[in-house]
């Protein structure tokens, strides 16, 4: 039995099991969001997971010059980091408020 002023430990641990399964089904629902980045003015999008995993790459015919290689490449890096920041934001809009919630729990680390 919790004594004046402590948490009682069994509505704790009802909180952290709620606090789970939103954890659980919020990173299920990032799993299979699509997010997009892109380009060169939309000549390189890249399409990947809320949780980051890359899906796609679609390249405009205007972009591919065989003469220019190096350039296309550069493309492609920045509309995959593009997509990844689209998909940390989602991220944090997503997981933040319960990451918040575990911390009000009193738990340690958290």
């Amino acid at each position: 039995m919790a004594g004046p002023g402590q948490p009682d430990m069994q509505q704790l641990m009802k909180q952290a099991q709620k606090m789970q399964q939103q954890l659980m089904e919020a990173q299920s629902k990032l799993a299979e969001t699509e997010v997009e980045g892109s380009a060169g003015g939309g000549l390189v999008t890249a399409t990947v997971t809320g949780s980051g995993d890359v899906l796609r790459i679609k390249i405009k015919p205007e972009a591919v010059d065989p003469d220019d290689v190096e350039s296309l490449e550069d493309l492609v890096v920045a509309a995959i980091r593009d997509a990844a920041s689209n998909a940390q934001e989602l991220q944090q809009t997503t997981m933040g408020p319960l990451a918040g919630g575990l911390g009000g729990l009193g738990l340690p680390g958290m």
